[in-house]
């Protein structure tokens, strides 16, 4: 089926309740003929990580918010949720939503993996704007997946009145990028989908040497390259990276903000 505004492929995509970036972010990665539709992952938890755990319980009921829209795969903008369901608890969801479905159901973090994977990188750097308790669980996520984590930095908000995460600025992750400690890493992850992260890849696409991306950029690679039925491989992912198809849309936004 062709959608009038779909034409090459129709992602589905599950945000958090009060994310400000993910639908921002995906307007300006998705390439000419991708489109999506949103869903909210809610909970009416306090805390942060019972939230997050809410989000992952709640995924069947979530879902039902697309009802038989024709997407062409499935894609969960949330971390930490992965982080806390650990590594073997979220491939079971994997397998039994894209079953349930008819299409693959791509969470962020397995999105990650498979940039990580088509770029051969097994040491990871991580600029992280989580709490600590849920950036260990994050490392012991991706040491679970087989990457080995030789760096983390954490970045945060001072403006706490919104949300810790959401908050953050992009410069708050340039900063973060610029922080990172001289160990031996081949790819650099900046963290969450909260977190602005597409004008510091664009300012900083590689930390000597190794390239730099974020759960955003590869969860839009991974899903967009699925539906038009595109390879996952090391050369488009460094071309997403670059930018080739969404800088100019990146550009005409930013000049727009600093005019207003």
């Amino acid at each position: 089926m062709s959608l009038e505004y779909a034409r090459l492929g129709l992602i589905g995509v599950l945000t958090p309740q009060a994310n400000t970036t993910v639908e921002p972010e995906f307007g300006i990665l998705w390439p000419a003929g991708v489109a999506m539709i949103n869903g909210r992952l809610m909970s009416a938890k306090s805390g942060m990580e019972e939230r997050l755990i809410d989000y992952f319980e709640q995924l069947d009921q979530s879902l039902t918010q697309f009802a038989n829209a024709p997407v062409g795969a499935i894609a969960l903008a949330c971390t930490g949720a992965s982080y806390l369901a650990g590594a073997s608890g979220e491939q079971a969801m994997i397998d039994r939503l894209s079953k349930q479905i008819g299409a693959p159901f791509i969470t962020a973090g397995r999105a990650v993996q498979l940039a990580l994977q088509a770029l051969g990188a097994k040491r990871i750097a991580l600029v992280s704007p989580y709490p600590p308790a849920l950036t260990s669980a994050s490392i012991v996520y991706w040491n679970a997946l087989g990457f080995e984590v030789t760096s983390v930095v954490h970045v945060g908000s001072t403006d706490t009145s919104f949300h810790p995460i959401y908050s953050i600025r992009a410069g708050g992750a340039m900063d973060g990028l610029d922080s990172l400690e001289d160990k031996p890493f081949d790819a650099v992850v900046m963290l969450g989908t909260g977190m602005p992260t597409l004008q510091p890849i664009l300012d900083r696409p590689q930390v000597r040497g190794a390239p730099v991306m974020s759960c955003m950029l590869c969860l839009g690679w991974a899903a967009a390259q699925t539906v038009t039925q595109q390879p996952l491989n090391a050369e488009t992912l460094r071309a997403w990276i670059a930018g080739t198809h969404w800088r100019a849309r990146l550009e005409a936004h930013q000049g727009l903000v600093r005019s207003a």
